[in-house]
């Protein structure tokens, strides 16, 4: 049935995918011009500016080269072992992008903190504790997010090289140094430029590491700056300025990152088992247990933690302000994501029907080089002349996680979108079934399971945000991640600790109820 893609959307689909992409851009692009009225140009940058962008870049680019050379070790032993609760590990590779990250900078602090397991080792050796503020903070936060995303981008990397080559390679008697040469260097090429670059991405946006780990003025990133400008300085020129320059800084790496980021092309494969004469001796083993033993304990001893400290507090009783706080970021959290489902499949209709739709699907990726805090201090500027900025928290809130999480949304939908109108497009359009017939009896069905975890991955990434919620939230109003921030930062580590744990259950409770209602849907 596979074959040329049709679609299906008719003119009303065109017109809600046209409707969806003018409010993304308007969001994006558009915050953009109460920013340059604002900026006040002439003014400059001051000298703490300038340090805040030149930390911005350092340790995003520190962070990019550590978490890919720490990556290609751990993803090559899990490419060439196979051993119980393999494939458990890899899912769990997956659970850093769902965390919140106030969740898992209080997880670090537990391991890592002055009176962490490992400064308490230390202590026993007669040495001192570790200090965790700081760049090395930063670093240490940046890497635990992002080895799991190298590593299984890596993965996949190393799961698309044929088995035929692998069998071809034992066939010629490769060693491991002609089978690096010929199979798994040119795939790492292909690789590790868009992986370093998403990393370098990501981590020059980071917000809630840096606030909770940066430890002052000399680690301070430009979000950070433009958080400090807005709501302790009150500076609106100031923070318009640093906003346009973070996002030429995302721009620049959202287009390097499109052109650049590519698969390996080892063409297609026929499948079957791979043979490789490369696994070495016990020497190689070794090694290469030593790295997944290593890795799986980084990832998931400040998970332990938070379990370990979370659960007594939980049990014992939260404080009163974290309950009307789960029930703020679940306002937010569950219509965000339904609002970015719909802005996707309307978005993917509308680059999947139209001829030359790849320039579109790159505007809808503008959420990569737009910044939840360059969006939101435009959207304060616009707002502040008319309304109480802060009443519109929750709103706001949830608008810009929508978007925030479409570019995740749009690479699960698109790809399912495209192979739904390849294999029923042209039955449908045989039968006479097109527009939102169409699309509700061929291609929905289809659809149903991807949509359900692309909504729960948006569901998650804003019931743990951090981020512009910062900017907009009163004393009164405030979500789960900020209260918890908040509790952190009176040193009530022990209610931060069962707020942490909830926080956590919830987001993984409201990603599951998403895939899983997805799935149940694509069985009914």
């Amino acid at each position: 049935m596979a074959g040329r893609a049709v679609a299906l959307s008719g003119g009303a689909g065109r017109l809600a995918g046209g409707l969806a992409l003018a409010f993304v851009v308007a969001l994006c692009m558009g915050t953009l011009v109460p920013l340059a009225l604002a900026a006040e140009p002439g003014r400059g940058l001051r000298p703490a500016d300038w340090t805040a962008i030149r930390f911005t870049l350092m340790q995003a680019g520190l962070s990019a080269v550590l978490s890919v050379a720490l990556a290609v070790p751990v993803a090559r032993a899990l490419a060439r072992r196979r051993f119980p609760g393999r494939g458990l590990l890899v899912t769990l590779l997956g659970a850093p992008f769902l965390l919140p990250a106030i969740v898992a900078v209080f997880g670090l602090i537990a391991i890592w903190g002055r009176s962490g397991l490992a400064s308490r080792a230390l202590g026993l050796a007669g040495l001192g504790p570790l200090d965790i503020y700081g760049l090395g903070g930063v670093l240490l936060g940046h890497v635990f997010f992002n080895l799991p995303l190298v590593t299984r981008l890596l993965l996949q990397g190393w799961a698309a090289i044929p088995a035929e080559h692998w069998r071809l390679a034992a066939q010629l008697g490769m060693d491991r140094g002609a089978v690096f040469r010929h199979l798994e260097r040119p795939m790492l090429i292909a690789v590790l430029p868009g992986a370093a670059l998403l990393v370098f991405l990501l981590c020059s946006t980071s917000f809630a590491v840096v606030l909770a780990l940066g430890g002052g003025p000399g680690a301070s990133t430009v979000e950070l700056a433009i958080y400090q400008s807005l709501r302790f300085d009150f500076d609106l020129g100031r923070a318009a300025l640093l906003g346009l320059v973070q996002f030429g800084i995302c721009l620049a790496l959202a287009v390097a990152l499109l052109t650049l980021g590519r698969e390996a092309g080892f063409g297609p494969s026929l499948g079957g088992p791979v043979a490789r004469r490369d696994i070495g001796g016990p020497l190689l083993r070794g090694v290469d247990a030593l790295a997944i033993t290593l890795a799986a304990a980084f990832l998931l001893l400040p998970l332990g933690a938070v379990v370990a400290r979370g659960l007594p507090a939980l049990l014992a009783g939260l404080p009163d302000q974290v309950w009307p706080a789960v029930l703020v970021s679940l306002s937010v959290a569950i219509p965000s994501a339904l609002l970015s489902l719909g802005l996707g499949l309307a978005l993917a209709g509308l680059v999947t029907g139209l001829r030359g739709g790849a320039w579109a699907e790159a505007l809808t990726l503008m959420g990569l080089a737009a910044s939840p805090f360059v969006i939101g201090t435009g959207l304060f500027l616009v707002l502040n002349p008319l309304v109480d900025p802060f009443a519109l928290a929750v709103p706001v809130t949830l608008l810009v996680n929508a978007v925030m999480s479409l570019p995740f949304a749009m690479r699960v939908l698109v790809p399912a979108l495209r192979r739904a109108q390849a294999d029923y497009g042209r039955l449908a359009q045989s039968l006479g079934m097109s527009g939102f017939a169409g699309f509700r009896l061929a291609i929905w069905p289809a659809l149903r399971r991807p949509a359900g975890f692309a909504t729960g991955i948006a569901a998650a990434l804003s019931m743990g945000d951090l981020g512009v919620i910062t900017l907009f939230a009163d004393p009164q109003t405030a979500t789960l991640p900020l209260t918890m921030y908040r509790l952190m930062g009176a040193y009530r580590m022990e209610a931060a600790a069962g707020a942490a744990l909830l926080l956590l259950a919830l987001s993984l409770a409201l990603f599951w109820i998403f895939d899983r209602g997805g799935r149940w849907l694509d069985r009914a």
